[in-house]
């Protein structure tokens, strides 16, 4: 469990006290008095130390939850979390993006393979319909956290064969790295943001409950000479992950 936190209250304020019980977590967890993965004190018992009921403490853990800075873990308690990653959205690969960052990426391939593409596929990569490509499916870690459920699909090419993008290379490189180092020239891309909930199974694969809202990142990655070169559909915990995008007045 973690330290005892002195947690001053003002009962006369007009600042609600779940929320000076909150801030008060917040500022010790951003100034490191409570490191990532330490475990807070179950609302029963942080409720009796401050003298406060059970359901105000709970709405102050809401809040932390709800901003990324603790998860809770069913039966288990609420835990501090680890940095969420933040990313710019620049044409780079999240494998090489954690690395540079320190966050200490790994990867666990759960399949690779060719299939047929199917129509949105097709369109995405400018090909036919039913033509061959390479699926990939992984979970990214960081620091031993997972953070991302990946699916991508590749033209079949020998710059993007399974012997090149195999599930040895993929656990040692980002995508992006294996399709340069075979050739590829990597331009443009186009991508797509959005947010649903998880289902059974991805939850299940991201250590979420189900039906927590994940981001969505669908993006078609084009050569210099405007072929597509890789489509994927993404999913990021959104409790871990967020982007960064600077804006430019003109």
């Amino acid at each position: 469990m973690t330290p005892k936190l002195d947690i001053d209250l003002d009962r006369t304020s007009p600042i609600p006290l779940y929320f000076q019980v909150a801030e008060r977590i917040a500022h010790a967890i951003r100034t490191g008095e409570l490191a990532p993965g330490s475990w807070l004190l179950n609302e029963v018992e942080l409720a009796g130390q401050l003298g406060l009921s059970r359901p105000t403490v709970g709405r102050a853990i809401q809040y932390l939850v709800d901003r990324g800075l603790v998860v809770r873990k069913r039966g288990v308690g609420t835990q501090v979390a680890h940095s969420q990653v933040k990313r710019a959205v620049e044409l780079t690969s999240l494998y090489d993006d954690l690395r540079r960052s320190g966050q200490e990426p790994s990867t666990r391939v759960l399949s690779i393979g060719t299939v047929a593409a199917e129509d949105d596929v097709a369109v995405a990569l400018g090909i036919a319909p039913g033509a061959e490509v390479v699926r990939l499916e992984r979970v990214r870690y960081a620091r031993g956290e997972p953070l991302a459920l990946l699916r991508n699909w590749l033209p079949l090419r020998p710059q993007s064969s399974p012997a090149r993008v195999s599930a040895e290379a993929l656990e040692e490189h980002g995508l992006y790295e294996l399709l340069r180092s075979g050739g590829v020239r990597l331009r443009v891309a186009n991508q797509r943001i959005s947010a649903r909930a998880a289902s059974q199974e991805e939850a299940t694969l991201l250590g979420e409950r189900p039906s927590c809202p994940l981001l969505t990142l669908v993006r078609t990655a084009y050569d210099d000479q405007g072929g597509g070169v890789e489509h994927g559909s993404h999913l990021y915990r959104a409790s871990h992950y967020s982007l960064e995008v600077t804006l430019v007045e003109r």
